[in-house]
Formats: structure tokens, C-alpha cells, sequence
């Protein structure tokens, strides 16, 4: 038995092979099973590592959908992605380089972050695949945006946790599992060691900036950003009854308060750039009572900034730019380091000899941010540039402009809030890495627009 799939996807299917068996359905559970119980992952301290687990039953679950004689369907422009895919490949064979200015090293010494971002890319191009294939009574377009909307609020009561309990953090049982001198790695600590913030120098002392589940205050908000819209979509327009919409405008009102005092300034503009681009959209289709909506809602958060506490928080950290030159160097670094190898990049980031002012100045036990800088550490955009030169880099943009070109026609309601999280994804990779919730969290909001387009919807 062969299902069938909308005419338009069927130029971005592989065929079908023989039936050999007996035909099988797509179950949700491994998709359901991440997003669902993510809290749950993140306090057993699987929280990242659960994609790359996840990622093996889709894959045995496709390839044995497919040996049923269905069609795996590809998304819209993979070619372009699968290309990226071979860049970061061929950036194996310049793990060897030292670009100028950075710390001498071996190809093996750079191994470990090659094969964690490689594996990663693959990883979530498996939860990719699968998300548009899994079958659709098992996963509704509404439930998936009903999951989605839940890790938003999840994000919520985590930035919240490191707003009364900043320091709260407790050693994971997986963590327990590691040897000692495994789990005391700075970067093993960053994926299973569970903490409510990140303690940084900000505003003149220690400022407390909150981080979970995700583990890096940028990551917890890039990831509130790609988030918010299926909120809104959920208590709006998916929920009936009226406590749905009740719960999903008190849970935005109670966003306000980590989000502002997250001091994270490209979250601000990302959610800038989301309302502007739904206004914009819902303009050119002459829908002016839900601009007014927009208008009214955005006039709602300028009033509390500036009558409450957070008007002072937000002010304080405008005029506190002492990341900015911090910033500008890395990324003066990375574009200047992609001149070096301009097709392929080096295969993975490097780190920098010394500081901004000095070759002498590095990281010490008193100042551990005062050099050795990380190129291609402030932002997805340097990142492509540095370690995947511009091949890399277009074929990756290209892969998400392609589809937003794609799905350009999709105005429901998920659709627009699927479209305008990658459009902030554009605007976050200037200063926010995507690997690897954030990258995630941006493909699930493709396979939306995706299952929208198998479903029929006008593109």
C-alpha cells in the first residue's frame, strides 16, 4: 500500500520502492517524546543531547518506512542543504590550518568541535525529514504547534527560575555517570550539568542572566524568540475555550519580566523584527483590525517598560555595551580569517592569540574573558563565514530564503508565525550561534510551513 501525498510534493519525494512488507505508519512519539518532556531531559541532564538520541529511532523508523514501500518525502529546496552538508564535510581536510592571529594547533586537537557540529547538522536534518513525514494521525499540524507553545512556556518558568534562584544548579544523574575528569570539562559542563542562570559582569557587579533549560542565557533567548509566536497561535487561534486564550495571555504577560531581565538585546530585536514582519505581511493582505492588534499590544509593553522597574533594566543595559568591542573583534577576526580560505572556511572555529589590545593578554584565573577569544563564537553568520566559507554560507541562508519563497502565499496562522521565526533566525545569527536548540527549533518551524504545503494550503 502506497499513501498518497499532495501533487506538489511529489517532485520533492525519493520513490518509492517495491511494497516488501507490510506498510507503516510514522509514529510521533520520538518527536513528541523531545519536546514533551524536555524539562524532564534537561534535569537528567540530556538536555542538547537528547536531539542526537532521538535522531537514531527516526532514522531506523525511516529507513524502514521507506524499505515499506513509501515515499520519504525531501523538503523543498534540499539540495541546497545537502550541499551545506558536503562543505562541512570537506572541512575536514582544514582542521590543519592556523589562520593568522589565532592559537597554533593540530587537526585532531579541533576534532572534538568539528564532529560535535557535524553530527549535530546531521541530527537535526533526521529531525527535519522526519517532522514532515510522520503520519499525520499521529501528529496534527495543531498538536505540534501545541507542543511548541509549550516549550515556550517551559522557557518562561525557566527564565523565571534564574530570576529568584539564579544559582540554583544540582549535578544530573547522567552527569554522575561521567568520569571525573570527563564531567569537569568546561564544554561536557555546558550540556549536562543543569544551572538556572549565568552569573556575568554586567551593569557595574554581578548580574544574574537566566539560561534554563537551555543552558546559555543567548541560547534561552534566541530560543524564547523562535518560540513566542506558536504561543499566540496555540491560545488564539488553535485554543476553543476561553481559558485557553486566558492562560496564553497571562503567560505572555509573565514573559515580560525575564525577558527584559535577561539584558539580552539581540531578543529584543529579534521579537522587533517578528512584529514587523507579520504586520507587514498581515498589511498586504489588507488585514488592518489584526495591525491595530499588533499596534495596541506593542503600545502595551512600551507602557509597562516605561512605568515599571523593567524601564530602568532596559535603560541600563542600552547604555552597557561592554560586549560590543569584544564583538567587533571576533568578528573583524572571522571576516578577515574567511579572506584566508574563502570557498570552504577552516572546518570549525579557532581561538584567538591573546586579546583585542594585546598577543599578550589571555585568559587567567582573575580574568578569564580578557583574551583568547573564540572566532566564529558570536554568531551563526561569523560562524558560516570562518568555518564554511561562503559556499557554506549560501548554501545555508539560500536553504531557508528558498523557503520562505517557497511558502511565501502561507498566511494561517501557523504558517505566519513559522515564517516569521526564520525570519528571526536571520536576525539572530549576528550575534547568536544556531547549534543546537535554537537550529531545531528553526526546522520545526519549517517542517510547519512544509506539512502546511502537503496539506494543500495555497502556496
Amino acid at each position: 500500500m502506497t499513501l498518497t501525498t499532495h501533487p506538489s510534493a511529489a517532485a520533492d519525494a525519493l520513490p518509492a520502492r517495491p511494497p516488501t512488507r507490510v506498510a507503516r505508519r510514522l509514529r510521533a512519539w520520538p518527536l513528541t517524546a523531545v519536546l514533551l518532556l524536555y524539562p524532564l531531559w534537561w534535569a537528567l541532564g540530556l538536555g542538547v543531547l537528547i536531539f542526537f538520541i532521538a535522531a537514531v529511532p527516526m532514522l531506523f523508523a525511516l529507513v524502514r518506512h521507506r524499505a515499506s514501500g513509501q515515499v520519504v518525502k525531501l523538503p523543498p529546496a534540499f539540495l541546497l542543504w545537502l550541499l551545506f552538508l558536503a562543505t562541512v564535510l570537506f572541512g575536514l581536510f582544514t582542521l590543519g590550518a592556523d589562520p593568522v592571529g589565532t592559537v597554533p594547533g593540530t587537526a585532531a586537537s579541533r576534532l572534538l568541535s568539528y564532529g560535535f557540529r557535524l553530527a549535530g547538522y546531521l541530527t537535526l536534518t533526521v529531525l527535519l525529514i522526519y517532522a514532515g513525514n510522520v503520519d499525520r494521525r499521529e501528529l496534527s499540524q495543531e498538536k505540534l504547534v501545541r507542543l511548541l507553545a509549550w516549550l515556550f512556556t517551559v522557557t518562561v518558568a525557566g527564565g523565571l527560575l534564574g530570576m529568584v534562584a539564579p544559582r540554583f544548579e544540582f549535578t544530573a544523574p547522567i552527569e554522575l555517570l561521567l568520569p571525573r575528569h570527563v564531567r569537569a570539562d568546561g564544554f561536557v559542563q555546558s550540556l549536562v550539568h543543569p544551572t538556572a542562570a549565568q552569573i556575568m559582569n554586567l551593569l557595574g557587579g554581578e548580574t544574574p542572566r537566566p539560561g534554563a533549560p537551555w543552558g546559555y542565557t543567548n541560547t534561552w533567548g534566541n530560543n524564547a524568540c523562535l518560540l513566542v509566536g506558536w504561543l499566540l497561535v496555540a491560545g488564539f487561534c488553535v485554543a476553543k475555550s476561553r481559558r485557553g486564550k486566558v492562560y496564553a495571555g497571562v503567560t505572555l504577560v509573565v514573559a515580560m519580566a525575564p525577558i527584559v531581565y535577561s539584558l539580552n538585546r539581540g531578543l529584543w530585536i529579534g521579537l522587533g523584527v517578528m512584529a514587523v514582519y507579520v504586520a507587514v505581511r498581515l498589511a498586504m493582505r489588507g488585514r488592518l483590525a489584526a495591525l491595530g492588534a499588533i499596534g495596541i499590544a506593542a503600545a502595551a509593553v512600551a507602557v509597562a517598560v516605561v512605568t515599571t522597574p523593567l524601564g530602568d533594566v532596559v535603560t541600563a543595559r542600552l547604555e552597557d555595551g561592554k560586549s560590543n568591542g569584544v564583538r567587533m573583534y571576533t568578528t573583524e577576526k572571522a571576516v578577515t580569517g574567511m579572506l584566508e580560505s574563502p570557498l570552504i572556511g577552516f572546518g570549525s572555529t579557532r581561538t584567538t592569540i591573546g586579546g583585542r589590545n594585546s598577543i599578550a593578554v589571555g585568559e587567567s584565573p582573575d580574568c578569564g574573558r580578557c583574551g583568547n577569544f573564540t572566532v566564529g563564537g558570536n554568531g551563526q553568520l561569523w560562524q558560516l563565514l570562518y568555518a564554511h566559507g561562503i559556499l557554506g554560507t549560501a548554501t545555508y541562508l539560500g536553504f531557508f530564503v528558498a523557503a520562505l519563497w517557497r511558502f511565501r502565499r502561507d498566511a494561517t496562522p501557523a504558517g505566519l508565525a513559522a515564517s516569521a521565526a526564520i525570519v528571526s533566525s536571520f536576525a539572530a545569527m549576528f550575534w547568536y550561534n544556531a547549534l543546537v536548540t535554537p537550529l531545531a527549533l528553526t526546522f520545526l518551524a519549517y517542517a510547519v510551513l512544509w506539512r502546511n504545503q502537503q496539506r494543500g494550503i495555497p502556496q
